[in-house]
């Protein structure tokens, strides 16, 4: 039955058509029969109890510098769509959280993926605390001394935001860098938010790979390589995607964490593995399944709106 879904993301005139996972969503769900409703962040919004939306009418199509087509402006009750995706890219900031609380208002009647809920409960570097035993050594501190402590018993580091993404301000530190008191400075300066630190894995000269699960099954992986003389893989700062299969410690992982998924309604995840270890949960705006397609044939959008289908019906 076709559904009405409504998709609230960045703004869709600069996506790459050949990585962007929403535009992979929003053409599968089209080839589908479902309509679509597009608009950005900003123009969401509560009405004396009505949650409200400002987008418009949306039509996609795979022909670079000519994606999209927008029908006339309109103000909408979300209330009245099937679906509605969450899918606009962090930092996870007051912004982003007020989206998921106004979101949580029309959940489920109007099924939201993923859970506002828990997306907001359960962001990328926290959902990981869950499962200590998969992790490297972390630490979650704005405390300087904690930071330093950490290094002296763990040596090499990786620090970051904890609520960045992208691969953006994430810094390796050797155990004998000078720079740590600085870094937190900086940090401490711009943001009153803690700070994430991890014992580095050199295992990461050799990938980051990226597994993909749809309501909490594994459906295939990329390895993100970084460029020579890069630390960090994320494709946004030029790790190069290639194909890699799913070892029997990453199907491990994803056996642990999938139930959690399931329960939580996070639909579609991706799970980011260094060697043997998870190191991140993402449930906000996941990618990678355009590269996926590519290497392995596999039609994740697909996967995605049957689980979708099967929840709704």
């Amino acid at each position: 039955m076709p559904l009405k879904v409504a998709i609230q993301m960045d703004p869709i005139a600069p996506i790459n058509i050949d990585a962007d996972s929403t535009f992979r969503i929003a053409e599968e769900a089209q080839k589908r029969g479902h309509s679509l409703f597009y608009y950005t962040p900003d123009r969401l919004a509560y009405q004396e109890g009505r949650i409200t939306a400002r987008g418009w009418p949306l039509r996609v199509r795979r022909v670079k510098g000519d994606h999209f087509e927008l029908g006339a402006e309109q103000e909408v009750d979300l209330s009245t769509f099937d679906v509605v995706w969450l899918r606009q890219d962090p930092p996870f900031d007051m912004g982003y959280i007020t989206t998921t609380h106004l979101l949580d208002r029309i959940h489920p009647k109007t099924f939201v993926v993923n859970d506002p809920f828990w997306v907001r409960n359960y962001p990328e570097k926290l959902l990981v605390l869950e499962f200590p035993d998969l992790t490297p050594p972390t630490a979650i501190a704005r405390d300087l001394q904690t930071l330093r402590a950490f290094r002296a018993r763990h040596g090499d580091i990786i620090l970051k935001p904890l609520y960045g993404n992208g691969g953006a301000g994430v810094f390796k530190l050797t155990s004998g860098d000078g720079n740590l008191a600085s870094l937190h400075e900086m940090f401490t300066g711009i943001s009153r938010e803690p700070l994430i630190v991890q014992k580095f894995l050199p295992a990461v000269a050799k990938g980051d790979k990226r597994v993909i699960l749809v309501d909490g099954e594994p459906v295939g992986a990329i390895n993100r390589v970084p460029v020579q003389g890069e630390t960090r893989s994320n494709m946004h700062v030029g790790g190069r995607p290639e194909p890699v299969g799913l070892t029997d410690r990453d199907r491990e992982i994803c056996a642990r964490i999938g139930p959690l998924l399931r329960e939580k309604g996070q639909i579609f995840v991706g799970i980011d593995v260094i060697g043997d270890w998870l190191t991140e949960i993402n449930v906000t705006s996941p990618t990678g399944i355009q590269e996926l397609e590519r290497f392995e044939g596999t039609n994740v959008a697909e996967k995605i709106w049957l689980a979708i289908e099967k929840r709704r019906a």
